[in-house]
């Protein structure tokens, strides 16, 4: 209970939410407005490890974020704490994703068992807040920032299932269609899910030389109502409808926007050493 009651003050609640599903949606919700997505230490090449020590003394106590290995594995963890059975699935992320093109499985996400239904729960999609809906054919859920998300059963008989939006291209992490249409954010199925796995999955994404976690900055944070992004040196603000784009121009500033907007406080030297600013 004490890892539980660190996390809690991590994120910024007074107790634990029920074991229910309106107990999940705050739990999720609370966790993505306090613990930033990022990519920094696969720049810094410090490597992920997503073992529940690892990533409860790096996202909690050394109030670091991460990606989605490391923030799904504390999330599965203090979901169990508080009496919430589940289990990790990997998905397929669609997002900017040519047709017909077959991405590998290397987004994690959580199956919870809730009063005896299915649930699909991510506090580690750094794209946009997806929030959790219960496992059915066209269940649909609404985010804080106005977007609509849905479920659909696309793979019979073997249970594949996408996950859609629709809603605000600001409140995303730019990768969005700029249409009202449904957009295919991933896709996953139910087959279990070992560590070696997850281990398997967060090797390819923190190695891969053409991946996106190794080519650049990626950092988001999830508003009431809205979203952060930041790509590189472009941040974006999305919050009440109302959207800021600047462009950072010094490691100092950049620097400064973890620290005051992004809840991240990093050492200069390691801004610097990203390499996106000329020294």
């Amino acid at each position: 209970m004490e890892r539980l009651s660190a996390y809690l003050a991590r994120i910024g609640l007074d107790a634990a939410p029920p074991a229910s599903p309106e107990g999940l949606a705050q739990l999720q919700a609370a966790h993505r407005q306090a613990i930033t997505f990022e990519n920094l230490d696969v720049l810094l090449g410090r490597g992920i490890r997503i073992g529940s020590d690892a990533v409860f003394a790096k996202l909690v106590e050394q109030r670091r974020g991460g990606y989605c290995f490391e923030q799904n594995r504390l999330f599965a963890d203090m979901l169990a704490a508080i009496g919430i059975a589940n289990r990790p699935l990997l998905a397929r992320a669609r997002l900017a994703i040519p047709e017909g093109e077959i991405p590998p499985r290397t987004h994690a996400l959580l199956l919870c068992d809730l009063e005896g239904e299915a649930w699909i729960a991510d506090a580690g999609f750094g794209g946009s807040y997806v929030p959790p809906m219960p496992l059915r054919d066209r269940a649909e859920a609404i985010a804080g920032d106005g977007a609509r998300h849905r479920l659909r059963r696309v793979g019979l008989p073997d249970g594949e299932w996408v996950v859609e939006r629709t809603g605000p291209v600001a409140s995303t992490d730019g990768r969005a269609k700029d249409n009202a249409d449904w957009q295919a954010q991933y896709s996953f199925d139910l087959a279990p899910v070992m560590q070696a796995d997850l281990d398997m999955g967060n090797h390819w994404a923190s190695t891969w030389p053409q991946g996106r976690f190794v080519l650049s900055p990626i950092i988001s944070l999830v508003l009431p109502t809205g979203f952060i992004s930041l790509n590189a040196a472009m941040l974006t603000v999305a919050r009440d409808g109302e959207v800021e784009k600047r462009e950072i121009t010094s490691a100092q500033e950049w620097r400064d926007v973890l620290a005051g907007l992004l809840k991240l406080d990093m050492p200069l030297a390691d801004v610097e050493a990203l390499g996106l600013f000329p020294r």
